[in-house]
C-alpha cells in the first residue's frame, strides 16, 4: 500500500475515533489527546509556573481573584448539572492566582489552573469586569479547546506530511516541491488553523457571558470592558482574517448581542439581578 494511502487512512481513523462532544454547544469536537494525558501535565506545568512568577497572596486584589473564581466555578457547575453533564468537572483542580505582571492577559489551563496578571486589572476596573475576562477563560478550559487545538496541530502535522510525500510520488523536483509545502503550511494555517483558533475565542465568548451571569455579574459589562481593551490597545492590531482572535469591534457587537440570551439563561436559575 502507498505512503499516502496509508497517511490517509491513518487520518480519517483518527478523525472517526477520536472525538468529544461539547456540552455547550453539542458538537462534535477533535481529542487526539485525552484528558488523562492533557491534565497532568498542565497540572505540572501550573505549578511550576507558579515557583518561577511573583504570586501574590493576601491583598485585595488576589482576593477578589480567587472570589470570583469561585464563583464562575460554582456557576459552571450548576449550568453543567443542570444540561445533565454531572461529574463533568471531577477531575478540574480549580486554583486561582494573581501574578504580579504588566501583562494586559490572563489565562486558565485546562483542569481549572487560573492565573490573572496584576497589569489587566486597571482595565478590568472592577470585580464584574474582571469576571468577563476570568468567565472567558474559564470557557475555554471547560470546552476543552486546549485539548481541540493540540488535536488540530497533530492533523496539521499529518497533512504536511501527506503533502511531501504526494509530491515526491507524483515526481515532482525538489523546489516544487519545497513550494508545495509551503503553500500547504501558509494555507493551513490562514485558512484553517487561525479561523480554528477565532472560533474557540467567539466560542469563549458566548459560553463565558453566560457563565458569568448565572455567577450573578451583569453581562452587560462585557462589551463595556472590550471597549477599554480597544482603547488600551489604540486600535491597532493585526487584520482579522490573520489574527488568532477577532477583532475587539467584532467582540464588542457579539457581546452586546448575546447579553440579553445570558441573562435570560442566569433566570432560569434564579438569578435576577447583576453586580
Amino acid at each position: 500500500m502507498k505512503t499516502k494511502n496509508i497517511v490517509l487512512i491513518m487520518s480519517t481513523v483518527l478523525l472517526l475515533f477520536s472525538c468529544s462532544q461539547n456540552p455547550f454547544t453539542g458538537k462534535k469536537t477533535l481529542a487526539l489527546v485525552p484528558n488523562s494525558q492533557i491534565l497532568p501535565m498542565a497540572f505540572a506545568q501550573y505549578d511550576e509556573f507558579l515557583t518561577e512568577n511573583n504570586v501574590e497572596t493576601g491583598t485585595s486584589e488576589a482576593n477578589m481573584v480567587r472570589s470570583v473564581g469561585q464563583k464562575i466555578a460554582t456557576a459552571s457547575e450548576r449550568w453543567l448539572n443542570a444540561n445533565g453533564y454531572q461529574g463533568y468537572l471531577d477531575d478540574y483542580r480549580w486554583e486561582y492566582n494573581l501574578v504580579r505582571d504588566d501583562q494586559v492577559n490572563a489565562w486558565c489551563m485546562p483542569g481549572g489552573k487560573i492565573v490573572v496578571y496584576t497589569g489587566i486589572l486597571p482595565i478590568t476596573q472592577d470585580e464584574t469586569g474582571l469576571a468577563v475576562v476570568m468567565g472567558h477563560e474559564v470557557a475555554h478550559a471547560l470546552a476543552n479547546h486546549g485539548q481541540q487545538r493540540m488535536s488540530a496541530g497533530q492533523l496539521q502535522q499529518v497533512g504536511a506530511v501527506a503533502t511531501a510525500v504526494g509530491t515526491q510520488a507524483a515526481g515532482v523536483d525538489e523546489e516544487t516541491g519545497a513550494l508545495f509545502n509551503t503553500l500547504y503550511g501558509v494555507g493551513s494555517q490562514v485558512g484553517v488553523m487561525l479561523p480554528f483558533s477565532r472560533s474557540h475565542e467567539t466560542e469563549a465568548d458566548k459560553i463565558g457571558l453566560t457563565i458569568m451571569a448565572i455567577a450573578g455579574y451583569n453581562p452587560d459589562e462585557a462589551a463595556k470592558l472590550w471597549q477599554r481593551m480597544k482603547a488600551n490597545s489604540g486600535g491597532q492590531g493585526p487584520p482579522e482574517i490573520l489574527s488568532t482572535h477577532p477583532s475587539n469591534d467584532t467582540r464588542i457587537n457579539n457581546l452586546s448581542q448575546w447579553a440579553a440570551s445570558a441573562k435570560a439563561e442566569a433566570r432560569k436559575f434564579g438569578v435576577t439581578s447583576f453586580k
